[in-house]
């Protein structure tokens, strides 16, 4: 069985298999979700083995729900699954739509439900070594600064994220 995701085929939403839908760069469903503890932001590595972007910082976790997946239901799915977190209750931010090219001759046009959680001190991270290669707790202000500076290390999205949406994913900090 093929990894399909929800994309707009022809303005219609419809299960389209995950690397068809980057190399046409259709418009599709994902998650983004940001794990702050205290004013620190815990990113991730994106694994080597990863099919774009690999060994990039990425937001602590972003995936695309499976059809007819929740957004909300997908977002604490693949915490567990990249990053072994589980029970950290997450609050929706909205959503925000981007564009980027990713390399590989691939596109991400997501449709993005961003969710928020807030990490005690004592949260135990176990990443899954096939999705992520390393972890970070990284304060907000200093991953303003990396992502603009040193841009090359981070993925498109999180410096869109940054850049762009920053007051409405995270107005506290």
């Amino acid at each position: 069985m093929t990894d399909q995701i929800p994309a707009w085929v022809d303005g219609t939403l419809r299960p389209v298999d995950k690397l068809e839908a980057h190399l046409r760069g259709l418009r599709h469903k994902a998650i983004s979700v940001f794990v702050l503890r205290g004013d620190a932001v815990l990113i991730q590595r994106r694994a080597l083995g990863k099919y774009h972007t690999p060994g990039l910082w990425a937001n602590t976790c972003c995936t695309h729900p499976h059809w007819e997946e929740s957004a909300l239901h997908c977002a604490a799915r693949r915490l567990r699954e990249e990053l072994g977190i589980d029970g950290i209750p997450l609050a929706p931010r909205g959503q925000v739509e981007y564009r980027a090219d990713v390399g590989g001759g691939m596109i991400e046009h997501e449709l993005v439900d961003i969710f928020v959680g807030h990490a005690p001190e004592t949260l135990v991270i176990t990443p899954n070594p096939d999705e992520v290669m390393d972890t970070a707790w990284v304060p907000l202000h200093e991953l303003h600064r990396q992502t603009r500076d040193e841009a090359e290390r981070f993925t498109p999205w999180l410096r869109i994220y940054l850049d762009q949406h920053s007051e409405q994913i995270l107005p506290d900090l």
